[in-house]
């Protein structure tokens, strides 16, 4: 009597990411997928490039599902629109940039961590730079380190505000909880990203990740680091042409959310203060990559 054939297995777990140029970088990302997970995955890619010949290649090479976007919506918008589009069966999904290589079972390490309590929201991997492992598991910024991180970080290298942002003086060894998790490479529950609406639109580029860190952790969720699982990121490619216009977003973001977090009636003289502090801070680092 011969066996029935088993039915494919629902993946429960799912990858997004957002395409903005990205097909010299995007074959690398797709390619590294399937030995990421044990498991199937459905792999979708977002293209805020309006429509992209090589990346919609690549796409179909990975059976991965080509999602062209009807206009650039950034970062956020681009994955909220490919999220929307998973099944419900969908528990898990990576959000992860094209320029990133996942290492073999990255994924399911991230998946074992985030079924072992339903409280965690979010679990971010070690994320490798130039053989170094990037401060991806940071603070939520408060007052006090956004603004100093804000005026020092690029003249005071090791001052404390950057510092205690970054969580340098960590051991980025140990699994541990953090105030948010870099939108680079996360792992994030389907049903709390979708309980709290996804990604915050209003933020084009930048910040929309300590956003969800942030809101993730009100909500009552955590967001934890685990350096088993890890990736290699080799940079932001699709913002390396426009680096002037990129600290501007970098520090518009910066003010909206630090504004919107400390919006109360009685705080607005350091608000104004925080608002100068980063269109200085945003102006003297333009004016230098102008001159690179």
């Amino acid at each position: 009597m011969a066996l029935s054939p088993q039915p494919p297995r629902t993946p429960v777990v799912a990858v997004t990411t957002v395409s903005y140029g990205s097909g010299d970088v995007l074959e690398g990302f797709l390619g590294s997928v399937p030995t990421a997970s044990a498991g199937p995955v459905t792999v979708v890619v977002a293209d805020n490039a309006l429509d992209d010949e090589t990346v919609k290649m690549l796409s179909a090479a990975a059976s991965a599902r080509y999602l062209p976007l009807s206009r650039n919506l950034g970062y956020g918008g681009g994955m909220n629109e490919a999220i929307r589009t998973l099944p419900p069966e969908v528990r898990w999904v990576l959000v992860s940039n094209p320029d990133v290589v996942l290492t073999p079972g990255a994924i399911d390490a991230l998946v074992a961590v985030g079924d072992s309590d339903p409280r965690i929201g979010a679990v971010g991997p070690a994320i490798m730079t130039d053989d170094q492992v990037y401060p991806s598991a940071r603070a939520v910024p408060s007052l006090r380190t956004g603004i100093g991180h804000a005026l020092f970080a690029n003249i005071w290298l090791r001052n404390p505000w950057t510092r205690a942002y970054r969580r340098e003086s960590s051991l980025e060894t140990t699994r541990r909880d953090a105030g948010w998790l870099s939108g680079a490479c996360v792992l994030v529950r389907r049903s709390a990203f979708d309980e709290l609406g996804g990604f915050d639109e209003g933020y084009f580029m930048y910040f929309e990740d300590v956003d969800l860190g942030y809101r993730l952790g009100k909500a009552g969720y955590r967001n934890v680091y685990e350096p088993a699982a890890v990736v290699v990121h080799s940079g932001a490619h699709s913002t390396s042409d426009h680096s002037a216009r990129m600290i501007a977003v970098h520090h518009q973001s910066a003010r909206r959310f630090l504004t919107r977090k400390y919006s109360g009636w009685y705080l607005w003289p350091v608000r104004v203060a925080l608002v100068i502090g980063l269109d200085i801070r945003s102006a003297v680092l333009s004016r230098r990559s102008g001159h690179h």
